[in-house]
């Protein structure tokens, strides 16, 4: 059993970019009136205390959404994504982090359908505990890299995959290629949203390559640094990888990188990138 969890980390500028660009999918998703499905492939918890000893070892969350949340002049796409954070603090208090499981449960309707995989026990508990009862939701306690495929295509023929592995072992920089593209494969028209984070440049390398050598099409690239690359210094960015995109993702995020790297950035160190990857 692995012994990441999220909680170490939450709301720190990885979060940023992952929810920011989760919630603008779900509300692209949400203009048409057809129910949607949403699978998340490493669900965590759903919210996420951040007076918690986890979250105060490394107090990560105050050079992330503790440096943006009551700023008032932040792009039109990152209002949606602060408004949900300030929804869930409603003291005034940054107390309460969501994680994935949340931000989707609090934007979806009540006919979409959401499939959540979690593979540690106690968080598993934990996350059922947070979010029961809702009858849209279904938790299983597995790991929704190997297991997810099973699910796709789904019965609502639209939908969003959040893969977000904790890259605790390597190999999953080869490992999430593969699945994407499985499930690509069976979901062609779905959108999916994988994330990751810059430890050692040469293996964004090697995945982005793995991506364009696949049969996978029409990807985009986002990420935010926060730091130069350095391996010494542990995750310096983290990006998102988006399939299927929605029209308009590209442009409203190379809009709003810029205000992120500037108020997250690092010493004025920061960058971004936005990239399509693979052509449609």
């Amino acid at each position: 059993m692995l012994s990441y969890q999220h909680a170490f980390h939450a709301g720190n500028f990885a979060d940023v970019l992952k929810h920011t660009v989760l919630v603008q999918i779900l509300d692209y998703l949400k203009l048409k009136d057809k129910p949607l499905f949403y699978l998340d492939t490493h669900a965590g918890l759903g919210l996420y205390h951040l007076n918690s000893k986890e979250a105060a070892k490394n107090r990560e969350y105050v050079s992330g959404i503790g440096k943006l949340w009551r700023l008032n002049d932040s792009p039109e796409t990152i209002r949606p994504y602060l408004e949900l954070i300030k929804s869930l603090n409603p003291q005034g208090s940054l107390l309460h982090y969501p994680g994935s499981p949340v931000i989707a449960q609090k934007l979806l309707r009540r006919t979409d359908r959401l499939f959540l995989f979690e593979l540690h026990p106690n968080q598993y508990q934990l996350l059922n505990s947070q979010l029961k009862p809702d009858k849209r939701i279904k938790i299983e306690l597995g790991d929704g890299l190997n297991e997810g495929l099973n699910l796709l295509p789904p019965i609502q023929h639209r939908g969003l995959v959040l893969i977000d592995p904790s890259y605790e072992v390597k190999t999953d920089y080869k490992a999430v290629v593969s699945v994407l593209a499985a499930m690509y494969k069976r979901f062609a028209n779905g959108i999916f949203a994988l994330w990751y984070p810059v430890v050692e440049r040469g293996y964004i390398q090697a995945l982005e390559l793995a991506i364009q050598k696949s049969a996978i099409k029409n990807v985009q690239l986002f990420e935010l640094g926060v730091e130069p690359d350095s391996p010494s210094l542990g995750m310096t960015a983290c990006g998102m990888i988006v399939v299927n995109p929605p029209w308009l993702l590209s442009d409203r995020m190379a809009n709003c990188l810029p205000w992120l790297v500037k108020v997250l950035g690092q010493d004025s160190q920061g960058f971004f990138r936005v990239v399509q990857l693979v052509k449609e």
